[in-house]
């Protein structure tokens, strides 16, 4: 039925003034009037193409804090402290200060036979440097020492020995004039070796006492820079 339907639409073209041949005629009406194929199977996937040349968007917000990890694994317990060598540094530490204490007392005998000091009684030590009176006090309290103050025959030659020059000694009448006190306190004095005609207050200016090289006392200016000899309690 086909074909005849093919040749007669031949013919009808072979009339007309087109110069279409019968061949193409049958191709074209086969084309036209068959019966659908079947579908294609799809082809392979194609590549991922480019991402768009668009803005974009903005970055959201965080999410939660998620639950805490869990704790790690404790680390080994550390070896306990070695106490035989505490112990052993504790024993070179007591030796280190018991030498150190014979030593001292070493100091304090060498001290005592140095200083001239009178059996069971006091210390004495001489300055070398020359100062007025009210140094001499200052000089001798920062040693917690007093200007020597000569209270019996037997001090006064002690502390001669020990000056071996003009030296102050600590008695004054800077309170009361013509009535000398010890610094240290105490009163009148128990005790003294002036100098023949002295004190003579020589200028109403001489309100302090010095012992001279011969053990003999004599007044003089407080302003005057002298030796001076510091007393130590025993």
């Amino acid at each position: 039925m086909l074909l005849l339907f093919s040749l007669l639409l031949c013919a009808v073209k072979a009339s007309s003034s087109e110069l279409t041949t019968c061949e193409d005629v049958q191709k074209v009406s086969v084309l036209a009037c068959g019966s659908p194929g079947r579908d294609g199977r799809d082809g392979a996937k194609g590549d991922k193409g480019d991402p768009g040349e668009g803005l974009r968007g903005l970055q959201g917000p965080p999410g939660k804090m998620g639950p805490p990890g869990p704790l790690g694994a404790r680390g080994p317990k550390g070896d306990p402290g070695n106490s035989f060598v505490s112990q052993a540094k504790l024993d070179a530490l007591e030796k280190e200060i018991h030498k150190l204490k014979s030593e001292l007392d070493q100091v304090k005998k060498l001290q005592a036979f140095s200083l001239g000091k009178i059996p069971e009684t006091k210390f004495y030590m001489s300055s070398s440097r020359k100062v007025p009176f009210a140094k001499a006090k200052v000089l001798c309290a920062e040693l917690g020492a007093t200007v020597a103050v000569p209270k019996n025959a037997e001090e006064n030659k002690a502390i001669q020995s020990v000056a071996k020059d003009t030296a102050f000694l600590g008695i004054t009448d800077e309170e009361v004039e013509g009535k000398f006190t010890y610094v240290t306190g105490g009163g009148r004095l128990v005790y003294s070796n002036w100098k023949a005609n002295e004190p003579n207050d020589h200028g109403s200016g001489e309100d302090c006492v010095c012992m001279q090289v011969d053990g003999l006392w004599n007044d003089i200016s407080c302003s005057n820079s002298l030796h001076f000899v510091c007393e130590f309690p025993a």
